[in-house]
């Protein structure tokens, strides 16, 4: 194969990649075929930020597009409901069943048990609806709104990357969609999700906010994940982004009132 063939070949991969992340995290469709594989699942995740970054577009045009009509609430609210049809709300599923896990088990095979369990529990309940009602609430005293919209979902995902090379893979993965996403993710990949994160970040003004987010997730959910599993699931990876973009969206808030 000559070289141009092979830079034919290699960018082709990374645009089946690129599509088959978009088709792990949300439910628009893909417009293109992806030969499907291990390595081009493995290879997929690079591109969870970017994924974050069109949906944050999406966000932020359809606010701007409600903001017309209706009060700030309603339209936070509706482009809330959006975001949770368009994703099959797959982030806050995992949010909801790593509260039950870690809420109601005592042993790891336990967590793990009550976390692959489909129906929801108390402390799923109760965490699912407090996150969201959190992050209407930031989102609502934010100025400008559709920037937050922007910008929280690409670096939120660079969260579950970071996690998934400072940890081990515990849940059974002959019943998980995260296992082949994780397995051989290489540091070089990550070192570009990084890279593109950090510019998007540099350039809206917002690089402490979205390294505070990242960072504080990583290390404190990362040890939590560690104590009671030993590592982490794929919900676990979904509660993490979750996790960063509230922690964001604080930041946020405590910067345009001055207190930060």
């Amino acid at each position: 194969m000559t070289e141009q063939q092979t830079t034919a070949a290699g960018l082709r991969r990374e645009w089946q990649a690129f599509w088959l992340a978009m088709g792990f995290l949300t439910r628009i469709p893909v417009p293109v075929t992806v030969d499907y594989s291990q390595r081009l699942m493995n290879q997929c995740s690079v591109y969870f930020p970017l994924v974050g970054l069109l949906l944050g577009g999406l966000y932020a045009g359809l606010y701007t597009l409600l903001a017309g009509f209706w009060s700030p609430q309603v339209c936070v609210l509706l482009v809330l409901g959006f975001h949770l049809w368009i994703t099959g709300a797959f982030h806050e599923d995992g949010m909801a069943d790593c509260a039950d896990g870690l809420g109601g088990g005592y042993t790891v095979a336990r967590r793990l048990e009550i976390m692959k369990d489909s129906r929801i529990g108390t402390y799923g309940a109760v965490a699912l609806g407090v996150t969201l009602a959190l992050k209407v609430a930031l989102l609502t005293d934010m100025q400008p709104v559709w920037l937050a919209l922007l910008l929280a979902p690409a670096i939120s995902r660079l969260t579950p990357l970071c996690l998934m090379r400072a940890l081990v893979y515990v849940s059974d993965p002959d019943t998980s969609k995260s296992k082949p996403v994780a397995e051989g993710f290489s540091g070089q990949r990550l070192g570009v999700a990084v890279a593109g994160v950090a510019a998007l970040a540099l350039v809206a003004g917002v690089a402490l906010e979205a390294l505070m987010a990242v960072v504080s997730v990583v290390l404190v959910w990362g040890a939590m994940l560690r104590r009671s599993l030993g590592g982490y699931t794929g919900d676990a990876l979904g509660a993490s982004v979750i996790l960063s973009e509230l922690v964001f969206l604080l930041m946020l808030v405590q910067g345009q009132e001055g207190r930060f």
